[in-house]
């Protein structure tokens, strides 16, 4: 009986202690519980898996930080209440802010932002309207309600007295004290339970998805902010490590090319390589009332060499990450972009190979040189010139600025001159128009993207039905700008062999990465229902189920080899990343990257694999999922334990070495440590 008594007195007492901090620390206690509902939303919101938002260590390492960073209100001295409510919504307000910027990055980027960012935030500003109209939603504005009721609390209480009370003037260092106690207490908890997998991961910080579902946003940034430091420390620490594991990679996994078929078939000819913005493969598989979306693009695929199932492998850099992995065979860098933070690196690329062979080197962009600092980074990867806006005049605008159709017209008397004073060259064409938002309705033509039905009534008349479609959609708008981007190259490859410049010249086109429109856009188009003008029920037997994986694996881009002195008819259905085109092309041009990561796609039909920046990694069987820890079988093939275990190590072993590639500059030989 005394033992209840003393445990019920215990308990009275730790209630009545509860009562009195909540009571004296209302402001603090709101703060607290706002910032950690928006960081739960923020996950609902975004990765929407049971594991991401039903589980307590994130909840945990986000509720210690929002601890600590508070704590420090308590050194304001007690009777400046503004003043420390001032201080904890300023923290509010960051801390929102956070989730805002992380929600509308996942939206377009499937991925969570990065401090290192910041240094590619004019380039945002530079595509506003893309942001705005596609990628701003509702619910991204949804975090402001913590600020908001931490301001209609503020002013509640104060109408009702609650400042003036003076015994919840709490001390200051003794306060803020407890409360860092408190936060480093849930901090060591949550170390304590986590496992070396989700500590190794941590570290590497290529999964970013899977570091928020795991140690919270606000875990997340801090590493971030500590990895975005790497540049500057790189030269002080580390490097003897990272050229020693370089050395053991290329060891265990030597760049070999083996001759096949196609071995010096297109030694010594021209270049001509289209980088075609947003093209998804997907796209050219559209026919609407009989007529195909792509014409030309499919007729170049029919008669040249088309890779169907061709996937980028771009991070934050999207196009320029793009540019970066086809030249160098590398991998993007998993802290900020290769363009913009690592421009000042040595590389290994297509450019500077070809030189070695006499090639002139040239790129070409209707766009500022600046953006995405091409015009440094194009230096950088050895093209002798580089044709940027300046180089161009105005004379058609859509979308984001000067028309595909202008540019590539344009082009030619650039490419005649330069094919005049050198041969052979190699240019790169990069293009604009198809560029997020794709609201250029009136430029991109009349291509209609409804359906169109021909009904014959009973008394034997007929009349021509339209259903909507993808009309109106941000899908049909895609499609239209798409039409009008093949238009484009098509228009550009006549007037390639009007002026004879397709006479011992290959043309190599690639879709840089996918349109970045939502699962959504595209459940609508396999999915439409006629007769409601909407999509169909999931009880639908016509229902096909275009889920997540639909949609990762729908991102497929174009990848062309084309010539017109040579028809090839082949379609190549293996799966291959924009790393395995310096190989592939390395072979058929009589060129070499000893430090290439990935390989000449003819030679590994049957057995290669696509690594992807946060670790997801593809092969012809096998999409695996680093975030979810799961995989899909693609093919009837029985998967083992120990190909899904190898594929993991072999990805973690890839990024890692590319990485360190980057970071140490382990391709400038000159240099010794």
């Amino acid at each position: 009986m005394k033992k209840n008594k003393i445990i019920n007195e215990y308990i009275k007492k730790t209630r009545q202690r509860i009562n009195t901090y909540v009571d004296n620390n209302k402001p603090f206690i709101t703060y607290v519980i706002t910032i950690l509902i928006n960081s739960l939303l923020l996950r609902i919101l975004t990765m929407k898996s049971f594991d991401a938002v039903f589980t307590i260590k994130p909840l945990i390492a986000d509720l210690a930080f929002i601890l600590f960073v508070g704590s420090f209100v308590y050194l304001i001295k007690p009777n400046h209440q503004k003043k420390r409510f001032i201080y904890l919504l300023i923290v509010a307000f960051l801390l929102t802010l956070i989730c805002i910027i992380n929600s509308i990055y996942y939206t377009f980027y499937t991925s969570f932002s990065s401090i290192s960012l910041i240094a590619t935030s004019k380039f945002i500003v530079e595509v506003g309207d893309a942001v705005t109209q596609n990628v701003l939603q509702i619910k991204d504005l949804i975090y402001l309600w913590g600020p908001i009721v931490m301001i209609m609390t503020y002013y509640k209480l104060k109408k009702e007295g609650y400042y003036k009370d003076k015994k919840r003037l709490n001390s200051t260092k003794k306060m803020m004290v407890k409360t860092i106690y408190v936060a480093l207490i849930l901090a060591g908890l949550f170390i304590i339970n986590l496992s070396s997998l989700e500590v190794g991961r941590f570290m590497k910080q290529w999964n970013r998805e899977y570091i928020v579902k795991r140690f919270g946003i606000f875990t997340y940034h801090l590493n971030d902010a500590v990895k975005s430091l790497e540049p500057k420390l790189v030269t002080l620490f580390g490097y003897d490590s990272a050229k020693e594991n370089f050395d053991q990679y290329f060891i265990d996994n030597p760049t070999i090319y083996k001759s096949n078929m196609y071995t010096n078939i297109f030694e010594g000819m021209n270049i001509i390589a289209i980088h075609a913005e947003s093209i998804q493969t997907a796209a050219m598989e559209q026919v609407f009332n009989g007529l195909e979306l792509t014409p030309n693009l499919n007729r170049l695929a029919r008669e040249g060499i088309f890779f169907d199932h061709f996937y980028n492998q771009v991070s934050v850099g999207t196009s320029s990450d793009t540019e970066f992995t086809l030249n160098t065979s590398l991998m993007p860098s998993s802290i900020g972009t290769v363009f913009v933070n690592y421009f000042d690196r040595e590389y290994i690329s297509i450019p500077k190979l070809l030189k070695e062979k006499g090639y002139y080197a040239f790129s070409m962009h209707g766009n500022n040189g600046s953006f995405w600092n091409r015009n440094v980074m194009h230096k950088s990867l050895g093209y002798n010139k580089f044709y940027s806006k300046e180089s161009f005049e105005i004379d058609d605008i859509v979308g984001l600025g000067l028309s595909d159709k202008s540019f590539f017209r344009q082009s030619i008397n650039y490419i005649l001159d330069i094919k005049e004073k050198h041969s052979p060259y190699y240019g790169t064409m990069i293009m604009l128009s198809n560029h997020t938002p794709f609201n250029d309705l009136d430029k991109y033509g009349n291509f209609a993207v409804d359906i169109k039905e021909t009904v014959i009534s009973p008394d034997g008349t007929s009349e021509v039905v339209t259903y909507p479609y993808m009309e109106e959609t941000k899908l049909g708008n895609y499609f239209k700008s798409t039409h009008y981007a093949d238009a484009a190259i098509g228009e550009f490859i006549q007037e390639l062999d009007n002026n004879n410049l397709l006479e011992n010249t290959v043309i190599i086109i690639y879709g840089d990465h996918d349109a970045r429109l939502s699962k959504s856009n595209w459940n609508l188009l396999y999915n439409y229902d006629k007769d409601s003008d909407s999509v169909l029920d999931e009880s639908d037997l016509n229902y096909i189920d275009f889920n997540s994986y639909s949609y990762e694996l729908n991102r497929r881009t174009p990848f062309i080899i084309w010539t017109k002195e040579r028809t090839f008819n082949r379609k190549v259905s293996s799966v291959m990343g924009a790393y395995d085109i310096a190989p592939t092309l390395g072979n058929m041009f009589n060129f070499k990257n000893p430090y290439a990561l990935g390989k000449d796609i003819f030679n590994h039909l049957d057995d290669n694999i696509v690594v992807f920046p946060n670790s997801n990694w593809l092969t012809n069987t096998v999409y695996y999922n680093s975030q979810k820890g799961e995989y899909l079988t693609l093919t009837n093939s029985i998967i083992s334990s120990d190909y899904i275990d190898n594929n993991i190590e072999y990805t973690e072993k890839l990024l890692e070495v590319s990485n360190n590639i980057i970071n140490y500059n382990l391709l400038n030989f000159s240099k010794e440590k």
